[in-house]
């Protein structure tokens, strides 16, 4: 089992070991085992650290082999190992003496984040009774899932004030040891599942009593600021979504920006940015209606046009155009139109703007069956679509497939027997 210095120590960056083992993986990667590490693993909720590692000579000076990267930390659970995983490791004995150096930056961003759940999760418990069933730092933002059915915006703002309290107060974060049966009677938040001997508790003063092997500030003010940015229904609970410290700092930085960025697009400022946002709403859909209105007069209009000069053909006018600067939606429209103002009508129209489409519809009775003759047309050419007697609709691979299925159709049309009407 590999000794986790990080666990009396969360502020410990660099340190010395020797290499234990050496196992090959997948892909020319390698797990490198040492006696002992400051590296952590991914466990608990929060990521691995990631960091490099130097061999050096008894003397403690670097051989001359290139550095290694640490890109992945993981535990070995049947064995307590520590896998530190390389891209390629130099070719050095094992038993030789190395170096491990953590990314100073993300460890301290994981320690925020990770303290500041303590907090928030502490909060939550205190004011509202909700537990924390379980938690997940990401690479930009980090959850906590609550067992509680709801939380209103009111009860989020109270405990993200709360634990912004906790933090301004700069209480110390400690650790201790503890048998379970101790743990339990001074009242730990959480135990976790499992035979154990001894747990490492991590006390927020005053706040919080937690089993946790993560790492850790040394006190509240460490964490920074404590962000909530979203929540949302989750299973039987409720997800909070949070950032702290310097995460905290660059999300509400980019905030700004891009608040920055909308208002002036609307010449206004950033407060006034949801008055703004919907009065543009509100144009836009007085616009979409004023224009569905304009179209619908416009397919009138041409409905009446088109009937008044088509020729009958067996007692019925079919109308069979392809509209290369027209859509799906407006030859739907102008079918309908069509096919609404006499009883003898068929219409087979083909739009050629955005996805290649048919309409085929027919005044009820006339005879046709639009649905039946759509369907086999636009499945020969690898297209989809169908519909009923009166009306179908589909779309085709290509607009250039259009007229000559407008032909078949029309064809079919026109050898329909004699319509009395």
């Amino acid at each position: 089992m590999t000794e986790r210095l990080y666990h009396q120590n969360s502020f410990l960056y660099d340190f010395t070991a020797s290499l234990a083992q050496v196992r090959p993986l997948d892909g020319g990667r390698q797990a490198l085992i040492f006696d002992h590490t400051a590296f952590y693993p991914l466990s608990g909720g929060q990521r691995a650290d990631r960091g490099w590692i130097e061999f050096v000579d008894a003397a403690g000076s670097p051989l001359a082999v290139p550095k290694v990267q640490v890109v992945d930390v993981v535990e070995e659970e049947a064995t307590g190992d520590v896998l530190h995983i390389v891209e390629a490791a130099a070719d050095v004995p094992e038993g030789a003496a190395l170096r491990g150096f953590i990314d100073v930056e993300l460890r301290q961003d994981h320690m925020q984040q990770h303290s500041g759940q303590h907090v928030l999760s502490a909060c939550f418990l205190r004011l509202f009774a909700a537990a924390t069933a379980s938690f997940h730092m990401g690479e930009e933002s980090c959850t906590i899932d609550l067992a509680i059915p709801a939380l209103t915006p009111t009860q989020l703002e109270q405990a993200e004030l709360l634990a912004n309290q906790m933090v301004w107060e700069d209480r110390q974060v400690l650790m201790h040891e503890a048998t379970p049966e101790q743990a339990r009677q001074a009242g730990v938040r959480k135990l976790p599942e499992g035979d154990f001997a001894t747990l490492r508790l991590i006390e927020v003063r005053g706040v919080d009593l937690c089993a946790c092997c993560g790492t850790h500030v040394k006190t509240t003010g460490q964490i920074g600021h404590i962000q909530l940015r979203k929540v949302e229904k989750f299973k039987q609970g409720v997800r909070v979504e949070f950032v702290c410290g310097r995460r905290a700092l660059t999300t509400a930085r980019r905030d700004f920006q891009v608040l920055t960025e909308a208002a002036a697009l609307v010449s206004g400022h950033i407060y006034e940015l949801p008055a703004q946002v919907q009065k543009l709403l509100d144009s836009g859909k007085a616009a979409q209606k004023q224009q569905q209105k304009l179209q619908d007069e416009m397919a009138e209009l041409a409905a009446q046009q088109t009937l008044s000069s088509a020729p009958l053909a067996n007692g019925r006018k079919i109308v069979s155009a392809y509209l290369a600067v027209r859509d799906a939606a407006y030859i739907k429209l102008y079918a309908q139109k069509l096919t609404a103002l006499a009883p003898n009508v068929i219409a087979l129209l083909g739009a050629g703007e955005g996805t290649p489409a048919l309409v085929f519809a027919q005044s009820p009775g006339a005879g046709f069956n639009a649905g039946a003759e759509l369907k086999t047309l636009v499945t020969a050419t690898g297209g989809r679509g169908g519909g009923a007697k009166d009306f179908a609709q589909g779309s085709v691979p290509s607009a250039e497939l259009i007229p000559e299925l407008l032909s078949r159709a029309e064809a079919t049309a026109r050898a329909l027997p004699e319509f009395a009407g």
